[in-house]
């Protein structure tokens, strides 16, 4: 005789939540969570400790339209930087989270180089929230790519997983092979603007049939750092020759040099209001 036991689904359903509870208890005890920055032991997961916490410096209003690189006094809406008004630039808006400073660098070269991947859970946020401007008007979201001896060696590209969970974030579309590195180059930590931009040029290319994916569209090309533009602007260009109709920039963290207010007064006398501080 066949015994048939049902539970109601609510019975079944919170049963399974104890266990989890229960799961995750045991695996806190035996590998409690620790801070992203320093190792310390923290209450929750994937997160920074109260002592790391205030030297991450978040990237807020006011910012250059342009460039998303902080303003040290109140500007107004719409207002640019010097490098911006001086400079064209291949890609429209570029926004960061954080910056990419004492406060972070540690966290954000064991995301790139020492496989905390589970880090992204906390960037996403914070990129979604940064911005929210730009992804509201992307289209699509394509990180820069890594070369395949690169992928190879390093098991993972960050951009890439940084794309994906900011595009399950805010509803957005993400493809992770559009772009391609044709070319490999050295690391570029230790170059300056002019070398970095010698390296990419020529380094990127759009994927084959995936050019269909940008005819038209707005793109939102996905990094970890922005450090001087040259990588982004490469990618923006290739994305530009294959039809995109504009591209915009979103990382989780820039380099953030001294800065100038050019407004439209100050651009058109030639003499930007100084602040103490210029933009990658």
């Amino acid at each position: 005789m066949a015994i048939s036991l049902s539970f109601p689904s609510g019975m079944l359903g919170a049963a399974g939540g104890v266990v989890r509870g229960l799961g995750t208890g045991l695996l806190d005890a035996v590998l409690p969570p620790r801070c992203l920055a320093c190792g310390e032991i923290v209450e929750v997961a994937h997160a920074l400790c109260a002592s790391c916490w205030p030297k991450v410096r978040f990237l807020t209003e006011p910012l250059c339209a342009t460039c998303g690189v902080p303003f040290e006094i109140e500007a107004a809406e719409g207002s640019v930087c010097a490098a911006c008004a001086a400079t064209s630039r291949p890609w429209a808006r570029a926004r960061a989270a954080i910056a990419y400073d004492d406060g972070s660098r540690g966290f954000i070269l064991a995301f790139k180089n020492a496989d905390r991947i589970d880090a992204v859970r906390t960037f996403a946020p914070w990129m979604v929230a940064a911005g929210r401007t730009v992804l509201a008007e992307a289209d699509i979201l394509v990180p820069v790519p890594l070369h395949w001896t690169r992928l190879f060696a390093r098991k993972y590209n960050q951009a890439a997983l940084l794309a994906q969970a900011a595009g399950r974030l805010a509803g957005r579309p993400v493809s992770v092979d559009l772009l391609r590195r044709a070319k490999r180059t050295r690391k570029l930590g230790t170059s300056g603007p002019r070398e970095r931009a010698a390296m990419v040029r020529a380094a990127f290319a759009v994927a084959g049939r995936q050019g269909r994916e940008v005819d038209g569209r707005r793109v939102l090309l996905i990094d970890d750092v922005f450090t001087t533009g040259s990588t982004t602007n490469a990618c923006a260009r290739t994305l530009l020759k294959a039809g995109a109709a504009a591209v915009d920039v979103l990382t989780l963290a820039r380099v953030v040099r001294p800065s100038v207010i050019a407004g439209p007064s100050a651009r058109a006398a030639g003499s930007p209001a100084t602040l103490g501080s210029s933009p990658a």
